[in-house]
This record gives C-alpha cells, sequence and structure tokens, in this order.
C-alpha cells in the first residue's frame, strides 16, 4: 500500500472514532502530513496555509485560490494525487466549506466555528511516521547537521548575531532545508535567554546555534555550541550535566514509556548533576514530526511512546544546552542530527554508552 493510500485509511478510521463524517486540515503541518510532503504555505512563519483539504464522505477536496492551484498541481501533483480541486477567485470569499460540509459532523486540525477542535488528536496522529516519512527523516537530519556544521565552521569573533544567523540560514538553504527557526545566543545572551532571537551583538568567545529546519514538511532540531578558547571550569561541569539529562532523556525514551516517566527520569537527572531547579526554566522537547514540537512533554503527560515516533528533546542547564532529533526503532533510539567527527560526551547509563554532543573548543 502507498503512503498516500495509508494516510487515506488512516484518516477515515481517525473520523470514525471521532465520530465526525467530515476532517477539514488547514494547518501548514497537517497538509504536508496528508499530501506526503506538500508545501500549502507561502508565508514560512505561518500555521495555516494557503489551501485546506477536506475530507468528506463523497470525496477528499483541495480548497485554494486561483493564485495557488496552479503551483499545487503542476508542481506538488496534488491532482495527479486524486484531491478534487475547489477554487475561488482570490480576491472572492470561499463557499466551498460551507456548501461541501453543509448537515455534515464535522472535524477540524484548529479552532474554527461550527467545527469539533481535534488539533490535538491531529497532532498525535501526525507522529506515527511511515517508511517513507522515516526515510525522508533520516535525509533532513543529515543536511541538517551539515548545515549545522557548515554555519560553525565559518563562525568567528567579532560577528553579529544576525551574521551567524546569516550563515545558518545559507547553509539550511543551500541543502533545500528551511531555518523555520534560527536562534542565537553569544556570551552573556547564552546565560541570559533560552529562545535567543538574534541580535547586532557582536561575538567575543562564546555561541549557541539553534535550528530547526523543515524539509517536505518534516522538521528536525539541532542545536550545537561553540567556544574560543578553553572552557571555563563552570561550563565544564554544566555541558557534563546536560549531557547526562540529555542521554537519560534518551534512553527512557522507548516505547510503551509514558511520556510523563521519561519527563520524570530527566528530572530526577537533573537534581542528580546538582540542577535540581533548572528544568523549570524552560521546555524539555517532545515528539517532532511536521512541526518543531507535535506535543511538549510535561510531568502530566499521558500519551506512551511508540515505534515509528520521532522526539526532539532539549535539556538545558544555565549556559548550556544539549538538542537533537532521534527516531525510535525496534532495537534502540537513532540519533538523526549526528555531526561526524563533533566532539562528544560519553555516558554510561542503564547498561548503555551514548555520545553527546560537547561544546566545540576553537
Amino acid at each position: 500500500m502507498s503512503e498516500f493510500q495509508s494516510k487515506q485509511n488512516t484518516i477515515h478510521s481517525f473520523m470514525d472514532h471521532h465520530q465526525v463524517d467530515a476532517l477539514l486540515l488547514q494547518r501548514i503541518s497537517s497538509f504536508a502530513w496528508a499530501t506526503c510532503g506538500a508545501a500549502s504555505y507561502i508565508n514560512t512563519a505561518a500555521t495555516l496555509g494557503d489551501a485546506s483539504l477536506l475530507i468528506t464522505p463523497s470525496g477528499r477536496f483541495l480548497i485554494t485560490n486561483n493564485i495557488e492551484a496552479t503551483r499545487l498541481e503542476k508542481e506538488e501533483k496534488l491532482a495527479a494525487q486524486g484531491w478534487e480541486f475547489r477554487v475561488a477567485p482570490w480576491h472572492e470569499s470561499q463557499q466551498s466549506i460551507a456548501t461541501l460540509t453543509g448537515g455534515l459532523r464535522l472535524g477540524a486540525d484548529s479552532a474554527i466555528a461550527g467545527a469539533k477542535d481535534l488539533s490535538a488528536q491531529v497532532a498525535a496522529m501526525r507522529t506515527l511516521l511511515l517508511p517513507e516519512e522515516e526515510a525522508r527523516f533520516r535525509t533532513l537530519g543529515k543536511l541538517c547537521a551539515q548545515a549545522m556544521e557548515d554555519a560553525i565552521a565559518g563562525v568567528r569573533p567579532g560577528q553579529t548575531e544576525y551574521e551567524i544567523a546569516g550563515l545558518l540560514a545559507g547553509a539550511s538553504e543551500r541543502r533545500g532545508v528551511q531555518a523555520i527557526v534560527n536562534l542565537i545566543a553569544t556570551d552573556e545572551r547564552i546565560y541570559g535567554h533560552r529562545h535567543p532571537l538574534p541580535t547586532a551583538k557582536k561575538l567575543d568567545r562564546y555561541a549557541m546555534l539553534v535550528l530547526c529546519g523543515r524539509r517536505q514538511g518534516l522538521v528536525c532540531s539541532i542545536t550545537r555550541l561553540v567556544h574560543f578558547g578553553p572552557l571555563p571550569e563552570d561550563l565544564l561541569r554544566k555541558q557534563d550535566a546536560v549531557a547526562r539529562i540529555d542521554a537519560e532523556f534518551i534512553l527512557s525514551t522507548r516505547p510503551g514509556v509514558v511520556m510523563a516517566e521519561v519527563f520524570k527520569n530527566a528530572v530526577a537527572m537533573y537534581e542528580e548533576t546538582g540542577f535540581a531547579a533548572e528544568w523549570r526554566n524552560h521546555h524539555q522537547g517532545g515528539t517532532a514530526a511536521y512541526e518543531p514540537r507535535e506535543t511538549v512533554a510535561t510531568q502530566s503527560t499521558q500519551a506512551e511512546v511508540a515505534l515509528h515516533q520521532a522526539y526532539a528533546w532539549n535539556p538545558s542547564v544555565t549556559g548550556t544546552k544539549s538538542e537533537d532529533t532521534i527516531l525510535v526503532g525496534n532495537d534502540g533510539n537513532d540519533v538523526l542530527t549526528v555531526i561526524p567527527g563533533w566532539p562528544s560526551i560519553s555516558i554510561y547509563r542503564k547498561g548503555q554508552v551514548l555520545d553527546r554532543p560537547a561544546i566545540l573548543i576553537k
């Protein structure tokens, strides 16, 4: 069975389970998932696309305007995939949804009037990856790792954070990856902000680069840090702690384990390493697929880890962070964003050895 047909079957089972007659997918992430990687956006920062998908008992419909229809048909080849186009002029309101769903119980992946909000349930559905998606994710992970390595190779003291962000964006886009999250902090800003949008500040000794890269709808996350000159003692201690915490996250993320338990294990490791309160300063990550995080884990998240899911954990201790994207497999978890040759810290835990990235010293 093809990836597309498998997803259509999944959608109809999902509709039956949630007792809706029709399902409207407006989010960019849902559109990409249901079409096996097509892009419905123009603004890469948008949540909702310029085209929507509607699945009803009588068919499957692509609803858009005359600006987008040609690209979606000719380049994304969605008419050939079997979607029936409903196209309105860009300057007129779209009436197709109301027409096609009259009298039907409607569910949606976003909050809209007259529809059952199934956004969380659709997000969970997106996390169960098919073999074709796993292959695309592996490719994306390698590309993001290459982009990060390429960007950091060009980082020099005296550059502004804007310039470093440009290096990361350029290295990503050259590889066909959109840098939908591109965070840069240098020196004291690493200690002050967990989500550091780049500024005009110039690098002295220490830089953190964060990338969420999107390709064919899927999103991989990776963080790396670089320091010019020997590491201060406090950073040596913190990088070791965050590596241990990250290893606990990764090794605990196994099929059948409740995400709250994974979270609890990592919080215990924060305490064991001497940084008990640090987990409160930033979210710790969670499932990844067509959003940087489909679900952000907490101590109360009851969803179970499943085979063929991707996770991006991002523990941090003020001044340091560890983040890669992993794929849950039968025999263990594969790290998708490994940079070959990057300095690492080997963590021995639960009878296993796991290498986590260290701070690169230049």
